[in-house]
């Protein structure tokens, strides 16, 4: 998926939101439980659960990926998943 500066994301298994804040020029996935997160406006698919463990996407912070040091993003809402 080619992410994008100002785009909106949410996991398909939990209350987690996301707003892209720097995007990479490649094409990256962010996960969520495990499952890529999908646009808003887009369908969620039914039957999935959060894999692996941890604390989850705490509001208000900033989260980049050692795998994509270019894509940083802000959660918006909260959730239970681990990005």
């Amino acid at each position: 998926m080619k992410l994008k500066p100002g785009q909106r994301l949410r996991s398909q298994v939990d209350s987690t939101e996301v707003i892209i804040v720097r995007a990479p020029a490649t094409d990256e996935s962010l996960t969520c439980g495990g499952h890529p997160m999908v646009g808003m406006d887009e369908e969620v698919t039914p039957g999935l659960s959060a894999q692996g463990g941890g604390p989850g996407a705490q509001l208000g912070k900033r989260y980049t990926s050692p795998k994509a040091p270019d894509l940083e993003v802000l959660v918006t809402k909260p959730g239970s998943a681990t990005l």
